[in-house]
Order: C-alpha cells, then structure tokens, then sequence
C-alpha cells in the first residue's frame, strides 16, 4: 500500500539529501505533464545519481546518468511511499507543469550458468 506526502518547501533540501542516498542505482522515468503539450516523457528508466534542493537558485536537480533534469521554482512536491520505499517524486514547477519521477529498483538477473 503506498502513501501521498506533501513535503513542506523548508524540508526540500534536507529530504532530498537524505533520500539520493537511497536512490543511487534504482532506475527513473520522467514524465512532463503540461496544457499546452500533453503528457510527455522526457527520460526513460535511466540510472539515478540523486536529487537535489538548491534554495539559493530555486531549483530542484534531477541527475541521471549522463544528464541531468532541472526543475526550476518548483511550487510542491509530493512523493509517494509504499512499505518498501520511494516509488514516485511528483514536481509541480511554477508554470503549473506536473513532472513526475517515478522509480523502481533496477531488474536483478539470475547468475548465469557454467555449462562444461
């Protein structure tokens, strides 16, 4: 069973810094929902390095390997929890653009066999 939370904006850096922790090596899509374009994915299942709050610039940091998803003046955020962790990060930036992160754990596969 998951649960919403709404982080307060004062606890965004301080969330954020301790949640990337846990977050490196699980896999991220990102999906812009927005009027004018619909729904659009913007990164699909890549690597996660983190996500970070900067408050002097305003700006949340996606990063990914080898790139990086920049959300500037984000107005809330909401992330959803279930018993075994972080499953999605929902951004609403200043233009009332949704961007979600939604996450999973990267596919483990089975050891392969030394057949002789």
């Amino acid at each position: 069973m998951s649960t919403l939370r709404v982080i307060p904006k004062p606890e965004w850096r301080s969330y954020f810094d301790r949640v990337s922790k846990v977050l490196l090596g699980k896999r991220a899509e990102i999906e812009v929902a927005t009027l004018d374009l619909g729904d659009q994915i913007v990164a699909e299942w890549l690597p996660m390095l983190g996500i970070t709050y900067d408050s002097q610039d305003d700006l949340l940091d996606v990063a990914l390997d080898r790139t990086s998803h920049l959300i500037r003046r984000p107005r809330e955020i909401v992330v959803e929890e279930s018993e075994t962790g972080l499953k999605s990060v929902a951004i609403v930036d200043a233009d009332g653009a949704r961007q979600i992160v939604n996450l999973k754990d990267p596919l483990m596969l089975p050891p392969s066999e030394v057949h002789r």
